[in-house]
């Protein structure tokens, strides 16, 4: 999907822009999502693209919404060596945007902790 940057630009606060289209990352426990319980679906802020089921996510006590599973096809994972350590960062599949990480030490079976920055989401309750 192509962005229209400058339009993004008009549209996201500063603080969501940096993070999803820049790579950074919002404070710890300030994200509106963070305690999020309803039913829905949460998508990118930029495209829409749906991206975790309200079932997947869970308290990982790290100050940011995490799930244990995205939905099939709604993210792509990129090595990211940057600040001196190797990590998986998770991008929307749709838009290319920056939405978090991904880490092996989830809780459930699926062993995954995709540790989100909750201005990068949107979510439409059922």
């Amino acid at each position: 999907m192509e962005v229209d940057e400058t339009e993004l630009k008009k549209r996201l606060t500063p603080e969501e822009y940096a993070v999803l289209r820049q790579g950074a990352t919002e404070a710890p426990f300030s994200g509106d999502l963070l305690h999020a319980d309803a039913d829905g679906t949460f998508s990118c802020k930029v495209c829409g693209n749906k991206l975790f089921e309200s079932d997947a996510k869970f308290d990982s006590g790290t100050g940011w919404p995490s799930f244990d599973k995205a939905i099939p096809g709604s993210v792509t994972l990129v090595t990211d060596d940057s600040h001196g350590i190797s990590r998986t960062e998770v991008r929307c599949a749709n838009c290319g945007s920056h939405l978090g990480h991904v880490f092996d030490d989830g809780p459930t079976e699926t062993g995954k902790r995709f540790c989100i920055n909750s201005v990068c989401l949107d979510l439409e309750e059922k």
